[in-house]
């Protein structure tokens, strides 16, 4: 069971990065921890899927609400983490542009236009 999870988690991550836009985020979430005498995943497996792929991991519970709200938060962390970083880069390039503009355009002072 624990090698056909890893191979579907995998192809969901190949299709994530496929199909998906760059910035993407992604948290592997391993449900019903609460069932430990059912479970087919140890959680270092899990861990180091999560480690191998690249993505953060927790372990969870719907039923009993554990790691539900850390989840959720962390996800809205790491998309306001990366949003963030875009912001700075368009900044970035926006003032590089228009450093650029402001030295190859004329100056006033010959008569010409920088539009």
């Amino acid at each position: 069971a624990g090698f056909v999870l890893r191979w579907v988690i995998s192809d969901w991550a190949t299709q994530i990065k496929t199909y998906s836009w760059d910035n993407a985020q992604v948290i592997l979430v391993g449900n019903k921890c609460d069932l430990e005498d059912d479970r087919l995943v140890p959680t270092e497996d899990g861990q180091r899927l999560s480690e191998d792929l690249g993505f953060q991991f927790f372990e969870a519970s719907a039923k009993d609400n554990v790691n539900v709200k850390q989840v959720f938060e962390r996800l809205v962390d790491v998309i306001c983490e990366k949003m963030s970083q875009s912001l700075e880069g368009e900044a970035d390039l926006v003032s590089n542009h228009r450093g650029q503009a402001l030295k190859d355009s004329p100056s006033d002072s010959q008569g010409g236009c920088a539009c």
